[in-house]
């Protein structure tokens, strides 16, 4: 679990490094103007796009252990590359590709977590895999505060390429190691288990999903068969639409430290400032997940979080006041909490065999990297330095998302009623339930 959550910071760091460059002269030194810095953060989700569900289809028939830690070896050196560029066009092209490459580890990896975890387990640990995005949110910022900082004109290159050329140098080590340490599905041979230990994992599974083909990540079905089976289930759609208005209201993680430096400081001070928020962010996304896990219950944690990120939005759009200001970029940070149990959610929501739910993730993903896109051109800097426009957009996309989850949540009542009713008539013994 703790490889997953490191190689997802550094997925999350080379994703987000392109907006701590802004700060040292990156639009200037490639001439960007107009809607182009927009842009360069957007091809990398529209890559992000095309590639997950085949990537999730072709995860069933490899091997996780090798397969994600390639693909962070492919992302790094193109990050590294970025460095490099001197044109809009050049900055396009590696950033495509970046996400052409990271689009495989994150519905890999939840697909590869429920293989593991059993449904009353998924938030917890799917908090502990994504809150390496709001680690990355914090540390980001303070190793890119130093680089920014300490090498400047070293060499007589700028700042902001030695941020790219030292961040992808570390993601190409970090994902080298982890070749050697991340397990694969529990059916696999797993050197870091005994035959014991590896019985456990596939009985406790096993026997939570009521699901002889639970344990094989393709079951008994040929290769296209699980597309055929997430694409004509309406619910995976219906999730997908909710994902992208949850995106679409976090798009601000990619101007953070844009919104942080309408606080009027120098950039060092602004990257530092960026800090606090994200830990603050872990912290609750941790707490507010276990919680969820404890009393097995999501659709409530998913509005109480989201809740709190309206709130940070309408002070944001209210006042200029530093103080106010600030605390809001807490508020806003926090509702990643409401994010990370929504794909536990969806992850334990959706029905078998796994090679359904690997696909699912994929196209939920898919389609939900649309609020990336979008929400990558909702921030101009015309419409700065208050960003009223951009924080009401945030406020509509979220306010649409709860009210969407409480609608999923009514349907999956209406399930669980049902199959307490046909267990009940039928003297059956207690099988299984959504959680709501």
């Amino acid at each position: 679990m703790s490889i997953l959550v490191l190689i997802y910071i550094f997925n999350y760091i080379d994703r987000n490094n392109v907006a701590a460059a802004r700060l040292e002269g990156f639009e200037e030194d490639l001439g960007l103007t107009g809607s182009q810095y927009a842009s360069i953060l957007s091809v990398l989700y529209i890559a992000y796009c095309m590639m997950q569900v085949p990537s999730n289809i072709f995860i069933l028939d490899t091997k996780p252990s090798k397969y994600l830690p390639s693909c962070m070896v492919v992302w790094g050196i193109m990050s590294v590359c970025t460095g490099f560029t001197t044109n809009f066009f050049g900055a396009l092209c590696t950033r495509f590709l970046i996400g052409f490459v990271e689009a495989a580890f994150f519905p890999g990896a939840l697909f590869l977590i429920a293989k593991w975890y059993k449904q009353n387990e998924l938030s917890q640990r799917t908090a502990y895999l994504t809150s390496g995005s709001l680690v990355a949110n914090a540390t980001g910022s303070l190793i890119a505060s130093g680089i920014l900082k300490v090498m400047g004109n070293a060499l007589g290159i700028a700042a902001w390429r030695w941020l790219f050329f030292v961040e992808g140098s570390l993601t190409v080590a970090v994902a080298i190691w982890a070749l050697f340490v991340l397990p694969d599905f529990p059916e696999s041979p797993n050197p870091w288990l005994t035959p014991g230990e590896r019985a456990i994992s596939l009985k406790r599974i096993k026997k939570e999903s009521h699901d002889p083909d639970h344990v094989s990540p393709r079951g008994k079905v040929g290769p296209f068969v699980p597309l055929i089976m997430a694409v004509s289930d309406w619910k995976v759609w219906y999730l997908a639409v909710t994902t992208v208005f949850l995106n679409l209201s976090l798009s601000f993680n990619a101007y953070f430290p844009s919104i942080a430096a309408t606080l009027e400081f120098s950039p060092t001070i602004t990257l530092l400032l960026c800090v606090p928020p994200w830990v603050f962010a872990t912290f609750i996304a941790i707490s507010l997940s276990k919680h969820s896990d404890r009393n097995s219950e999501r659709c409530k944690h998913i509005s109480f979080s989201m809740a709190g990120g309206i709130l940070g939005f309408f002070i944001s759009m209210s006042t200029m006041n530093p103080a106010m200001r600030y605390m809001s970029l807490f508020l806003m940070a926090q509702s990643y909490g409401g994010h990370i149990i929504f794909l536990a959610w969806v992850s334990g929501s959706l029905a078998h065999p796994p090679a359904k739910r690997a696909v699912a993730l994929a196209i939920m993903n898919t389609v939900g990297s649309l609020g990336n896109v979008l929400g990558s051109y909702i921030w101009p800097k015309e419409w700065g330095p208050d960003y009223s426009k951009s924080f009401a957009i945030c406020i509509l996309a979220s306010s649409t998302c709860i009210i969407m989850c409480w609608i999923f949540r009514q349907h999956l009542a209406g399930l669980n009623a049902d199959a307490e009713k046909k267990e009940t008539e039928h003297g059956l013994a207690k099988g299984h339930r959504y959680l709501l």
